[in-house]
């Protein structure tokens, strides 16, 4: 069976501020162009800031649930897996696929991936989605260069990671997961990927060069947990 490579693509890359034009389409470029080399892509859309803006309006007047917060990201997610899928046109299966842990059709080079019920974030989607297709790998694009030891926001002196294994990472990020935690990888979904044997790549997707080094398996600029 010919290997999908799994991506999750961050909201943060899709909609920083506005919907960022430039960067989809040389995503979209460098897809199709390794499309047209014979490999197959699963890509698998968050929420991002406009997921978090949603909801922290929701907070500040309502008393959300962490149920109802899903229920936004959720909406937010496959908003820009809607868009996903019609930027890469007849390239992309006709649907998006929301629940990725049951076995799906693999009709076009390029399925879209988005969310389907509470209790799971993106990271969660792309660790299924790897679980149902027997893939080993998953490339997390973000706005995010590696994972650090500590918050790189928060202290100047953070120190990148290159490699770690899951059990270290684990224990750099909180143990449980709440909607809207914003880390490298989320806590339930890197417990799952440990079970599974799953590697994962965290990377910015910009510049777009360096997704292009990872998808040729040459040395990228990021950090591999396994």
């Amino acid at each position: 069976m010919q290997e999908t490579i799994v991506i999750s693509l961050g909201g943060s890359l899709i909609v920083p501020e506005e919907i960022d034009k430039d960067f989809l389409k040389e995503f979209k470029d460098l897809i199709l162009s390794n499309v047209a080399q014979g490999k197959r892509f699963l890509i698998d859309t968050g929420g991002g800031r406009t997921c978090r803006k949603y909801q922290n309006v929701a907070k500040e007047i309502s008393q959300a649930s962490d149920i109802d917060l899903d229920w936004i990201g959720i909406a937010t997610n496959n908003l820009n897996a809607e868009l996903l899928r019609v930027i890469f046109g007849k390239s992309a299966q006709s649907k998006v696929i929301y629940d990725l842990s049951k076995t799906f059709p693999l009709e076009s080079p390029i399925v879209i991936g988005g969310a389907y019920e509470p209790g799971h974030s993106s990271d969660i989607d792309a660790v299924l989605a790897a679980k149902t297709l027997g893939a080993k790998k998953i490339i997390n694009l973000s706005n995010t260069d590696y994972v650090y030891d500590s918050d790189p926001k928060k202290n100047p002196n953070a120190k990148k990671i290159e490699t770690i294994s899951w059990a270290k990472y684990r224990a750099l990020i909180p143990a449980e997961w709440t909607s809207g935690l914003n880390t490298p990888f989320d806590p339930i979904a890197s417990k799952m990927a440990e079970e599974e044997g799953i590697s994962v790549m965290i990377m910015n997707g910009k510049p777009i060069n360096n997704l292009a080094k990872c998808l040729n398996g040459e040395k990228f600029l990021g950090t591999i947990i396994s």
